[in-house]
């Protein structure tokens, strides 16, 4: 769309806005909604598919009953133009020509959370969460990274230390862009992605996007010599993928055949990335396959040395291309500013300074610009304060289950010994089975308590980064 199309996309945006707020909150649908509640049959039994459907509808009709239609309106034009000025100012690299839309978003945030209703005991933060994954609320998710921040911080540092650090040749090979799709293609269909009921194509960012189980697009992106980061992005977007094939079709559109939130899809797309991507068996299986596709181009690489430089530790400023190690510490201070933003104790003018100061302070980087800096993410122009923490419970979710599934499925050998064959399906299929097909009838916490007998906790993530990582820079675990 050319620039001059901006405010009429804004008007046409909040037009729609406008329409879907009045269907959803028109008052028969409260009237449809207590007649099935009150039903002795319908919603008899909690479990049943229809007592899920009516708790989820119930649950997305009051809150957006909470919003004054002018609020959704005036979102929705903000939004549209912040996207844009966000753009424009990550290009030029200049904060402050964001500022003022950042500003009035954040503004906007603040009426909407106090419309929703700030919980008793909580803050702000927590009622614009409730959107994004439902019960998780700022004290919760403070008091799950209190543990993992040292811990984190203690092995990145112990990792910088170590005397032999593992190469990254492999991921500074240049190799044609139309040899590294033909590759990734072959990865994204041995691990389980149905292209009869998906596609692969490429985008700037890589998403994944749908309207059905049998229709799952995503995309990817490559670099000339990085050959890496068009894996790890394609196997991500196909945990995302394979999740939304394997949700129930019969119950399609229904909150039944939904995703639960977004911190349990973070955790299919970063299993498939990390636990599998990453690990010493899965390169048992595709260190040939580099062969196939590149043929002489990686014939110097042995298999410690794709390993090695798959899982190589390097902190940096910007999140969606961090390692396992640091990621998440890019989430925390993303959580912390935002809380600090919606509480009014940060200043929108004042963010690039507290974003610099916490990268230095927990990352130990120095950030060169704002495109490196506050600019480098979109989500705050769209208004998704609240998002963030889930990326790091996906992580979290995704060790826990990963460790369960290995449990289930004949322990860790027999599973490595599945990847090494290029056997994925046996791990997919227990996913299918308990992740995936259960829909939206459980909440996350209580999926996660179900699959694997316990509630979140950080020990697996912890276990599994310093079991891999440590022997692989010549540590002790």
């Amino acid at each position: 769309m050319p620039p001059g199309g901006l405010d009429q996309r804004g008007e046409q945006l909040a037009a729609l806005a406008q329409l879907t707020h009045e269907r959803a909150t028109d008052p028969r649908v409260a009237d449809w909604l207590a007649t099935c509640e009150q039903s002795p049959t319908l919603a008899a039994d909690p479990t049943s598919d229809t007592a899920v459907n009516l708790r989820w509808w119930r649950h997305q009709h009051d809150r957006a009953t909470k919003l004054p239609a002018a609020l959704v309106v005036e979102m929705s034009r903000a939004t549209s133009a912040g996207k844009a000025a966000w753009a424009a100012a990550r290009e030029a690299s200049d904060f402050g020509q964001f500022a003022p839309s950042l500003k009035r978003i954040v503004d906007l945030c603040r009426e909407e959370a106090d419309a929703y209703g700030v919980p008793e005991g909580g803050e702000r933060w927590d009622a614009l969460a409730e959107g994004y994954e439902p019960g998780m609320t700022a004290a919760g998710v403070a008091a799950v990274f209190a543990p993992l921040r040292p811990r984190l911080a203690n092995l990145i540092a112990r990792l910088a230390d170590a005397p032999t650090p593992p190469s990254d040749a492999f991921t500074r090979l240049k190799l044609p862009r139309n040899q590294q799709e033909a590759f990734v293609r072959e990865v994204a269909r041995a691990i389980g992605f149905d292209f009869e009921r998906g596609r692969l194509d490429v985008s700037t960012h890589p998403f994944c996007s749908g309207t059905h189980p049998g229709d799952v697009r995503l995309t990817t992106r490559f670099a000339d010599d990085n050959v890496n980061d068009a894996l790890g992005s394609t196997m991500h977007e196909c945990g995302h993928g394979m999740y939304e094939q394997g949700l129930p079709t019969e119950h399609a559109n229904t909150p039944r055949g939904a995703a639960v939130g977004l911190s349990i899809h973070e955790s299919q797309s970063r299993l498939w990335e990390n636990q599998v991507g990453r690990s010493a068996a899965f390169w048992r299986w595709a260190h040939p396959q580099l062969q196939t596709f590149f043929g002489d181009q990686t014939e110097g690489l042995d298999h410690a040395a794709v390993v090695g430089a798959a899982n190589r530790v390097a902190p940096g400023c910007i999140r969606v291309e961090a390692d396992e190690a640091t990621y998440n510490l890019h989430i925390m201070i993303r959580f912390t500013l935002e809380r600090a933003l919606l509480n009014a104790d940060l200043s929108v003018t004042d963010l690039p300074g507290a974003w610099n100061a916490a990268y230095q302070r927990d990352l130990g980087v120095k950030v060169p610009d704002d495109a490196r800096g506050c600019l480098q993410d979109i989500h705050w122009s769209m208004g998704a304060l609240g998002y963030f923490p889930t990326y790091t419970l996906g992580n979290l979710y995704s060790a826990q289950f990963f460790e369960a599934a290995r449990a289930a499925l004949g322990g860790a050998e027999m599973l490595d010994a599945q990847f090494a064959a290029g056997e994925f399906a046996p791990l997919l299929g227990w996913l299918r089975e308990h992740i995936h097909a259960p829909g939206r009838s459980l909440t996350s916490d209580a999926l996660c308590e179900r699959v694997t007998g316990q509630p979140l906790s950080p020990e697996p993530l912890i276990r599994h980064l310093e079991e891999k990582l440590l022997p692989l820079y010549g540590l002790n675990v």
